[in-house]
């Protein structure tokens, strides 16, 4: 669906044509199925990425094992790439903006600039008239004393490098609030009040070179410890509801002049009304369900948006359910109980996740992201379930990888 096309002009030299090169920084999962869906369309790959067996890295056209800021490895892939975008949002600035002299970058530089710094993020929903649960910045101490006492309970978040439940702490008064912010070193944080929730929702919203503004319907999600379980598409809301996210998600970026895929988190409050949590400039975990079930994936669009082609369709073909995994679901507890291990119960036992049993559903895919080595809470892979039995198959399968208990 088209929500909001500006008819802008396209840089020269775009539309980049099948055979032309794409830079990625980053050589995890996300730059690993940019990789695929490229190449689908005729592009060559070149990943910058430090880890000489990164997932990307190891399908890339071409592979520079390299720093982010590492002056030959920038120039080499600005010499090669007329396009080049990010995999995450935690990538030096400065690596943007050098590449940005020369070379098309998207997202900008600005844009995950606000996207890494909580604060800055906060204060751009709010100028964007999007509602966000009441929140106090902390950079000295002496904020601690003179917030108000209906900031309690609250979840105090490193402004910077915090992720996945990284970086967060629950508070319940002033004194438990001093205390957690020394334990994180007294960084910038930010204090968010915890409100009563009634469901996750995200949004992946594209926009192209010229303007153009497309989204995927919303997603309905649940979070383990900080960290994405399961996303269901189309979510359980009300036609408004996904309406007035769409809107937000739209208005948001357009409001960033932002080419690439963004995707915007919110929550649903138990009295209806929505406020805004978070955003993250590139693909998405809970857009993973737009390989399967959708005309065009998120990683697709990605391809499309940074070499200035035509959007693709978002429209669903099927309802899905995306599970995430864990490198959790390799380890048991005993040879005796099949259930998982966890930071907190820690294996005893690894094995070799059972996915004879996830492919015997026909309507099961699973994706596996070629990481070498499980570990505890590490992205491991996904599976999607497609069409009307989703949930069920989906409750099968994690009973028996041992995924229950959630």
């Amino acid at each position: 669906m088209v929500l909001d096309v500006k008819q802008d002009r396209l840089i020269d030299g775009f539309p980049l044509p099948p055979g032309s090169w794409l830079g990625v920084l980053g050589g995890g999962q996300l730059g690993r199925m940019f990789c695929l869906a490229a190449h689908a369309l005729g592009y060559s790959v070149c990943v910058l990425d430090p880890d000489k067996d990164s997932p990307a890295g190891r399908i890339a056209d071409k592979h520079l094992c390299a720093d982010y800021l590492d002056e030959n490895a920038l120039t080499e892939l600005a010499r090669l790439c007329p396009a080049i975008t990010t995999e995450f949002e935690n990538v030096p600035a400065a690596a943007l903006e050098r590449l940005a002299k020369k070379r098309f970058v998207s997202p900008k530089a600005s844009c995950v600039a606000i996207a890494q710094d909580r604060i800055a993020e906060k204060q751009f929903f709010t100028r964007a008239g999007i509602a966000t649960a009441p929140y106090a910045v902390i950079t000295t101490a002496n904020i601690i004393p003179s917030l108000d006492l209906l900031m309690y309970p609250g979840i105090l978040k490193t402004a910077r490098l915090g992720y996945d439940g990284k970086g967060q702490v629950r508070v319940s008064s002033r004194m438990e609030l001093a205390m957690a912010w020394a334990n994180l070193k007294q960084v910038p944080c930010v204090v968010e009040k915890r409100l009563d929730l009634a469901k996750e929702l995200s949004v992946v919203v594209v926009r192209g070179m010229t303007g153009g503004v497309v989204s995927y319907p919303p997603s309905e999600n649940i979070h383990i410890d900080g960290i994405l379980f399961q996303s269901t598409n189309p979510a359980s809301i009300s036609d408004t509801l996904s309406a007035q996210a769409t809107d937000s998600a739209v208005a948001l970026v357009t409001a960033l002049e932002y080419v690439g895929v963004l995707c915007i988190e919110f929550f649903v409050l138990a009295d209806g009304s929505l406020v805004v949590n978070e955003m993250a400039p590139r693909p998405h975990n809970s857009g993973h369900f737009s390989i399967d079930a959708c005309y065009c994936s998120q990683f697709e669009q990605q391809v499309r948006a940074m070499a200035g082609l035509p959007l693709g369709s978002t429209a669903l073909h099927s309802s899905a359910v995306m599970l995430n995994i864990l490198g959790d679901a390799w380890f048991v507890k005993s040879d005796g109980d099949n259930t998982v291990a966890s930071q907190s119960e820690p294996a005893i036992k690894r094995r070799e996740p059972d996915w004879s049993f996830v492919l015997q559903y026909p309507e099961a895919k699973l994706h596996l992201y070629g990481k070498r080595e499980p570990r505890l809470g590490r992205k491991m892979g996904h599976i999607t379930i497609l069409g009307e039995d989703a949930p069920k198959v989906a409750s099968a399968i994690c009973q028996h990888l041992g995924l229950s208990k959630f």
